[in-house]
């Protein structure tokens, strides 16, 4: 996770224990009843609430900027934010953790959370990427195109199994492996290059900045947010697009502001601040 904020990015950690007291209340006060509806966002306090988003990793930087755009567009609205995994952040609202809105690097997450009742309306896109190798500065591997994943000897850095770039970055090997030049068991000397396995996108990037591996397959968004970092683009023909889906979560104290803030951020204004940052409409 980045460093916090100083307007209210939080943990993991600390989410999981207000959950759990959350929790305790609610056994006490005994569980509420009845179907909720999608909130309607309209009018000028719709927007007014303090907002807890827990988002993808690889959406640090952009939302930052743009939670700011939207307290400086709509009065009395203000954010914690805590970014991490997806698929880690999606269990922590399954617990419990106390969430207004999730942001997740792709729909399966954010899909999984409508199937369970945990999200109030439909998940909604908003925005998308594509991948990229990334390199040390120094490049001191020589890596020259993804055909060099395969290479004996090459240390790869990679997310967790259930993490999204790590489910992106199979397809993207998958599919090299049947591009011309490229040998038929390249999925498998790429796995058996991998020494590590992270916690999320932006982990995988700093290990390559620290020169703790010698490649590595992450977002374009997150290539360009580094200056110690080599890119070597991967053919459009193996490429694969990754569609973001965020959803108001059903526990949300406050879902017609949440839903106000994700339909701002899918809309114009916030396409244009995510679209500064590398990402592609969804």
């Amino acid at each position: 996770m980045r460093p916090p904020r100083s307007d209210g990015t939080v943990s993991l950690a600390t989410l999981a224990l207000v959950a759990t007291v959350v929790a305790v209340v609610a056994t006490g006060c005994g569980a509420a009843t009845g179907a909720r509806t999608a909130p309607s966002p309209s009018g000028p306090a719709a927007a007014t609430a303090h907002l807890t988003v827990l988002a993808a990793a690889s959406l640090s930087s952009a939302l930052a900027e743009a939670t700011r755009a939207y307290e400086s567009r709509h009065a009395g609205a203000s954010f914690t934010v805590a970014t991490g995994s997806s698929a880690a952040l999606r269990v922590q609202i399954e617990q419990g953790a106390p969430a207004d809105v999730f942001l997740s690097a792709d729909t399966v997450n954010a899909q999984t959370l409508v199937g369970e009742g945990l999200a109030v309306g439909a998940a909604v896109p908003f925005a998308g990427n594509v991948l990229t190798v990334v390199v040390p500065l120094a490049n001191p591997a020589a890596v020259a195109t993804p055909a060099d994943l395969a290479r004996p000897g090459l240390r790869i850095i990679a997310a967790g199994s259930q993490v999204p770039i790590t489910k992106y970055a199979q397809q993207v090997v998958a599919n090299l492996a049947r591009q011309p030049g490229y040998p038929a068991d390249f999925a498998a000397r790429y796995a058996a290059n991998v020494v590590s396995h992270e916690d999320d996108v932006t982990a995988v990037l700093a290990k390559i900045e620290l020169d703790e591996g010698d490649a590595a397959i992450v977002y374009v968004t997150d290539a360009k947010t580094s200056s110690k970092v080599l890119t070597i683009p991967i053919p459009a023909a193996a490429n694969v697009p990754a569609t973001y889906a965020g959803v108001v979560v059903k526990g949300s104290a406050h879902p017609t502001a949440a839903a106000a803030f994700l339909s701002w951020l899918a809309g114009p204004e916030g396409q244009a601040i995510l679209a500064r940052f590398g990402f592609l409409a969804p």
